[in-house]
């Protein structure tokens, strides 16, 4: 890592305040490179900022709810407006759910944050990314995919909510979406690439009650550190090893492969389709004004 530098490069991290994501942030500046942090909370999202313009790394803060689509929408089109390049987009930002909720879209909450926010934010953002190229698109994904299977007759869970399998059918999307995002980027300077940061001591979760928490608790001495789990994030951000690979899983930082379904490119495309509708991707807010054109 010592020879890796990001200087002049601009990253935006989603879900920076904590974990792996306020670790990738924090080491991104540090290799020289402008963070934007996108964080729910501002308290916690500004407290990080002055902490890395304190240790002589460059931050700025966007405040959005990437369960809500529209403060997606609205967070593109805040950065989009300052006319800033895009280098780096690591889409980290991740939710689980003991019980079934809905988000103000009326969408099944894990499959919300984890997979749909991943989407409209990257396709918001992919014009940008490739007048910026070379650029790398980073997306957490999990081995937690094994878990999931794809039904598109209940994405949401509507008919049988088991948290592990909905959480497990997020992740196994964020790879089915890397795969289809990286076929279609072939050849114009943006990579895609996902990964598995380990079981890692974080606060997902956490939000489920005080039960949750204690769980939580009781196993982080077994789990990995956060500084663990971010390291191939910020490998596949910033290792010049990687600089041309794209359409790949990663553990560790190094290729691994991902299950037999997270592989079939039908799937992928079928989930591309689906998610767009969920999206409304061609169908831009009133406030927002035109989209970019669907890749």
């Amino acid at each position: 890592m010592s020879s890796w530098t990001l200087a002049g490069k601009t990253c935006l991290v989603t879900g920076a305040t904590a974990g792996i994501g306020r670790v990738t942030a924090r080491e991104l500046a540090r290799l020289g490179a402008r963070v934007f942090l996108v964080a729910r909370d501002p308290a916690r999202g500004e407290a990080l900022a002055c902490e890395i313009r304190g240790e002589g790394g460059s931050a700025e803060l966007l405040v959005a709810d990437l369960s809500s689509q529209a403060e997606v929408r609205g967070l593109a089109r805040r950065f989009l407006a300052r006319d800033e390049p895009l280098h780096v987009l690591i889409n980290n930002a991740g939710v689980f759910e003991v019980s079934r909720k809905l988000t103000s879209d009326r969408i099944e909450a894990v499959f919300a944050v984890n997979h749909l926010a991943y989407f409209l934010l990257t396709l918001l953002f992919l014009e940008r990314l490739r007048e910026s190229a070379p650029a790398r698109i980073i997306n957490v994904a999990s081995e937690a995919h094994r878990w999931g299977t794809v039904d598109f007759d209940d994405l949401e869970g509507a008919k049988s909510y088991r948290s592990m399998r909905i959480y497990g059918r997020s992740k196994l999307a964020n790879i089915l979406f890397t795969n289809e995002l990286a076929r279609r980027l072939e050849g114009s300077g943006v990579t895609a690439n996902c990964l598995h940061p380990g079981t890692v001591a974080t606060r997902l979760g956490s939000q489920n009650g005080a039960l949750a928490r204690m769980l939580i608790a009781s196993l982080r001495p077994f789990l990995r550190t956060p500084e663990d789990g971010a390291s191939t994030t910020i490998y596949l951000a910033a290792s010049p090893e990687v600089a041309r690979v794209t359409g790949g899983y990663f553990i560790d930082c190094r290729p691994a492969r991902s299950s037999q379904e997270s592989r079939n490119p039908e799937i992928a495309r079928r989930l591309w389709d689906r998610s767009a509708e969920m999206t409304g991707f061609d169908q831009p807010s009133p406030s927002s004004g035109p989209g970019p054109p669907r890749p």
